[in-house]
């Protein structure tokens, strides 16, 4: 599992069945710190997430495969989480905005 940074989405008009519904994302990985790492790659979204949104990422297909009851279909990389704050050796090091923003926000 990893962190990333939901800054993107994808269409795509040609996929395999499995992916029929499916938001996909383009995240950033990243540090527990919030430093880039690594290669951005595409992942199915599972939670609702958007852009702007610190997610916890699964990138072990047959953990996605579980996830979507789809026990043949081609998956690897699978959002399963939206964080809410990090903790680093004792000190707050992300804490969500957006979204506390946007429940005011709704009647």
């Amino acid at each position: 599992m990893f962190l990333a940074d939901v800054i993107g989405t994808v269409v795509s008009p040609i996929q395999t069945p499995i992916l029929e519904g499916k938001t996909l994302l383009l995240l950033r990985p990243l540090t527990p710190s919030g430093a880039p790492s690594g290669l951005t790659r595409i992942g199915i979204d599972h939670t609702g997430a958007g852009v702007g949104d610190r997610v916890l990422v699964v990138d072990e297909g047959n953990a996605g495969r579980q996830l979507l009851a789809a026990p043949n279909g081609p998956v690897k990389t699978i959002v399963l989480g939206i964080v809410d704050f990090v903790e680093l050796e004792g000190e707050h090091v992300y804490e969500e905005q957006h979204r506390e923003s946007v429940a005011r926000l709704t009647p």
